[in-house]
């Protein structure tokens, strides 16, 4: 069986480094272990014997054969990540040699785990519920502190008691109506319509919240999707330059450099920006020129942030008003560059036009650039994800469980509002029940929670 294998895998990245973990765990790891880990003299070690929680200090050997110095880290169940015996040792860093221990380890027993394999041991184990568990992997993806802090979050379990408690509400309403259909002449359902109704409206009302949280969640996670849209040669290329900080794109005086969209990260604050550099959009009759462009209302139409460019030193143009009205129901600013050029376009005309907030810039001299990045804190930061003990759900499977758990509880109220039997109360109240303990892993398929966790880095 799964469980009582043991597994080994290399927990650290398959570059150089200074030091390398190659983590075991299963019924049988410290007597694996101590097979190959020895005294300077060679004389093998009884890991049995040590303390849980201690640090021995040793050799890995094969036979009489020293392959290197080593620390070595006991956990003993159920005390550890996975709820099982977990032996890690810390050898030197390098690929060759952590391959070359495990190899050694697989020799002696060992199977080299699968991808996640060691936190679905400890979601199997109930050392973490599935929110933990997904939470566990947001953490090493994390790109930004609000981020972090959220998967910080949840990966202590706040998923975890928030739907704990919506469940234990729809738990003790079902047990009535199911006692109270099995033994009506003892338990009266008079007036519980009341009852329950508002309790399903609580409920809804928490569900609804975590719903629209989810769109904050994945701005935390993914990062806010910013597309720098403009004609050719405003200065689009250079803006994503001075974001960066760095000469990232070809910046050239002639237009349709830009073909393709090219894309960045930077950390704003707290808060990631994808950012979208864009095609230039005009009209032309180059084939890759017009890919590019179509690529840029793409990008467009997906995005969360809009960075409309324009070059102060002339009048609008036939595509700079096309670009306005493309972004016209697009969240955004109006970014009017070459500040440091003569200027012939109108900061309130822009204003009227656009319906957006204008600001000054020039990408050449770096002027009006803390002014933007202060803008898009306002706008993210301080107005739509604050800094608060609030829950923020970052997983599209967890989504889609309260999407299916609002719809049952929508049902309960059409229920009560018809008139109909209180069986039916019973049969939504239990599919939204359900639905919250998919995201905590309480009613999923074998197949599902397999499918979860092969997508976790190796070693983890």
């Amino acid at each position: 069986m799964f469980e009582q294998e043991t597994i080994a895998a290399i927990a650290t990245s398959s570059k150089n480094g200074s030091i390398s973990v190659i983590r075991v765990s299963g019924e049988n790891s410290f007597f694996i272990v101590s097979r190959i880990f020895c005294n300077e003299k060679g004389t093998l070690i009884d890991l049995n014997k040590k303390k849980s929680h201690t640090i021995q200090y040793g050799f890995i050997f094969d036979g009489s054969k020293k392959i290197d110095e080593v620390l070595v880290l006991l956990m003993k169940a159920p005390k550890s990540y996975t709820a099982e015996d977990v032996v890690e040792i810390q050898c030197h860093g390098g690929h060759y040699i952590c391959q070359v221990i495990l190899d050694l380890l697989v020799r002696h027993g060992v199977r080299v785990a699968e991808p996640g394999e060691f936190t679905k041991r400890a979601f199997l184990n109930g050392r973490l519920d599935l929110s933990q568990a997904e939470a566990v992997m947001d953490v090493i993806q994390s790109k930004s502190e609000l981020a972090l802090s959220n998967s910080m979050s949840q990966l202590r379990g706040s998923i975890k008691n928030r739907i704990q408690k919506l469940r234990e509400v729809i738990l003790e309403d079902v047990a009535y109506l199911e006692a109270a259909l099995d033994d009506p002449e003892h338990i009266s359902l008079d007036s519980f319509d009341e009852t329950i109704e508002g309790h399903v409206r609580a409920l809804l009302k928490d569900t609804n919240h975590l719903l629209e949280n989810c769109n904050n969640g994945r701005i935390m996670k993914e990062g806010i999707q910013t597309v720098i849209v403009g004609k050719p040669n405003v200065g689009k290329s250079s803006l994503l330059n001075c974001l960066l900080r760095e000469n990232r794109a070809i910046v050239t005086n002639i237009p349709g450099t830009t073909r393709d969209t090219l894309e960045e990260d930077i950390v704003i604050g707290n808060i990631l920006l994808h950012l979208i550099d864009t095609a230039g959009i005009r009209e032309t009759d180059n084939e890759i020129e017009s890919i590019g462009i179509k690529k840029t209302k793409e990008s467009l139409e997906k995005a969360d942030f809009v960075i409309i460019v324009l070059d102060s030193s002339k009048e609008l143009s036939k595509e700079d008003y096309e670009i306005l009205d493309l972004c016209k129901n697009s969240t955004g600013v109006v970014l009017v560059n070459k500040s440091d050029l003569q200027q012939t376009l109108s900061m309130q005309e822009i204003r009227n036009l656009s319906g957006k907030d204008v600001i000054s810039f020039s990408a050449a001299k770096g002027d009006g650039l803390d002014e933007l990045e202060s803008y898009i804190k306002r706008q993210f930061i301080e107005s739509k994800i604050e800094e608060k003990d609030d829950l923020y759900i970052t997983n599209a499977r967890q989504k889609e469980a309260l999407v299916q758990t609002k719809d049952s509880l929508e049902k309960v109220l059409e229920s009560i509002e018809l008139g109909m039997p209180e069986d039916l109360y019973a049969i939504d109240l239990t599919n939204a029940y359900e639905s919250l303990g998919k995201i905590i892993g309480e009613t999923l398929e074998e197949d599902i929670i397999n499918k979860i966790f092969k997508d976790f880095c190796m070693g983890k």
